[in-house]
């Protein structure tokens, strides 16, 4: 009998997971010219033809340097007129302001240009893969606002070129948020980002499974992913015009039920964040450099939200979903928190019963502690108005927790554009799993007793669900 220790036991683990729990890139089904013209090179280039990702031409690191270098996918690119290659991205929306992110095909200085406002200049470089932001200010609060993009003197207006501001504190409003999680590159569903666009909500919350990567040390694969998707014309629509929100979970972090535990002990997680912070346009990023994570929260009026990160500090044997640093971080937000309502967001679900007997979930024996003590500080400091989210599981559902004070209740979604699906479970409020679909919270702060409806809502914009909460029902 050999026995191995414990680092080349987690070694084996990642690397036989990779190659048996890998999703290849779909493209069966593609319609869009430039996505059937692009897809299979970038695939090709980055992710190679061998289901783990790892036979890309341009190894370990290939991205869009490399590529450049290629005549042929420089003709496919001024073929497809794809100088602005990705984007733009609105995020951290605030009530004076809001980022714009971009990817330009090279270098090149960029100028956004707010209609009937200031014009914001800035540039790209290899260094963070040809991506920038801009921060928009001045702004006034949840009105909405057109833009343009300049690039290489290119001006470039589109119609879903406008955003909405977040409101102010106190002010009195109506406004959608969505959520998701189980969002795979899926060419026969992607129109469902186009739904979601016309529907025109304030933000759109990526709940991890946002692309499916499934390749632990192989940035070029990784971005591979990131470059399709915000390929897509269907999901450029939404991004450009809805504030867009991001953690990750196992499918983009690493792999399947995978934990990145406690330090930074493995060689990938960093390279890997760095990809996921040059493709994502949040607030902040965990606690940045000194403590990497994808953690953040961010106000819309009235509301809170705090955007977990389950994965990267994960550690079952030190029972902890968080790790120290960011479940300080949350315990302090939510004791500060000013908002009518407070949403708790998650990759992975809260509720006992849920699914796979705690197994990758907040409810393991393992992780149970470190919720109940979130849980139980939202008794012990009268915090009115929590509200959780989550996703992981191919299907929507609502439970109820009973607490002290008030009933928890969590809002599951998490099967945006898969194909596949988990079953539904009878000890829940509510669940479901036909077809594809999208979680929204349906704000109503203009009433004295502000309302929160959960809405399920299917990919052709019909809601299947309707559930309504009232803040008195979220108080002690």
């Amino acid at each position: 009998m050999i026995l191995l220790a414990k680092p080349m036991l987690i070694a084996l683990f990642f690397s036989l997971s990779v190659i048996i729990g890998a999703k290849e890139p779909i493209t069966e089904k593609e319609t869009d010219p430039t996505m059937k013209a692009l897809d299979p090179y970038l695939i090709d280039a980055l992710y190679g033809q061998q289901r783990n990702g790892k036979t890309g031409r341009h190894g370990k690191e290939g991205g869009l340097k490399e590529l450049l270098a290629e005549p042929e996918f420089v003709k496919l690119v001024k073929k497809h007129d794809l100088t602005l290659f990705n984007g733009p991205l609105v995020g951290d929306i605030r009530e004076d302001g809001a980022k714009i992110w971009l990817r330009t095909a090279g270098p090149t200085k960029v100028q956004v240009e707010v209609a009937g406002g200031k014009s914001y200049s800035t540039s790209t470089s290899e260094k963070n893969d040809f991506t920038s932001t801009v921060r928009l200010e001045e702004l006034k609060p949840f009105t909405e606002y057109r833009y343009t993009i300049t690039v290489n003197g290119q001006k470039i207006e589109k119609p879903s070129f406008q955003f909405r501001t977040a409101p102010a504190r106190g002010q009195k409003v109506r406004f959608n948020v969505n959520f998701g999680s189980g969002s795979r590159y899926q060419p026969k569903n992607e129109h469902a980002w186009s739904t979601m666009a016309q529907q025109k909500p304030l933000a759109y919350l990526g709940l991890g499974d946002n692309v499916y990567i499934d390749v632990v040390d192989h940035r070029g694969a990784q971005r591979l992913f990131y470059y399709r998707r915000y390929l897509s014309p269907a999901y450029s629509e939404l991004c450009a015009s809805t504030a867009i929100y991001g953690i990750w979970d196992d499918h983009d972090m690493a792999m399947n039920d995978s934990a990145g535990g406690l330090g930074m002990k493995f060689s990938w997680k960093r390279p890997n964040w760095k990809v996921f912070t040059e493709n994502w346009n949040n607030p902040h990023y965990g606690g940045g450099e000194k403590m990497p994570g994808t953690w953040h929260s961010f106000s819309l009026g009235d509301v809170d939200f705090f955007m977990t990160d389950g994965r990267f500090y994960r550690d079952k044997e030190a029972k902890t979903m968080l790790g120290p640093d960011q479940k300080e971080w949350l315990l302090k937000q939510l004791t500060t928190a000013k908002g009518k309502f407070k949403v708790i967001a998650s990759g992975t679900m809260f509720a006992d019963g849920a699914d796979k007997d705690g197994k990758d979930s907040w409810a393991g024996t393992w992780a149970r502690e470190e919720r109940d003590e979130i849980f139980d500080l939202i008794t012990k400091e009268n915090i009115n108005g929590v509200l959780l989210i989550s996703g992981d599981r191919h299907r929507s559902d609502i439970w109820k927790i009973q607490r002290p004070g008030y009933p928890l209740y969590e809002f599951v979604s998490a099967k945006v554009t898969n194909a596949h699906t988990h079953r539904t479970y009878d000890n829940a409020v509510w669940s479901y799993n036909k077809g594809n679909f999208w979680g929204q919270l349906s704000f109503d702060l203009t009433q004295d007793d502000p309302l929160v409806t959960f809405k399920c809502v299917d990919i052709g914009g019909k809601t299947v669900k309707a559930f309504p909460l009232k803040l008195s029902e979220l108080s002690h």
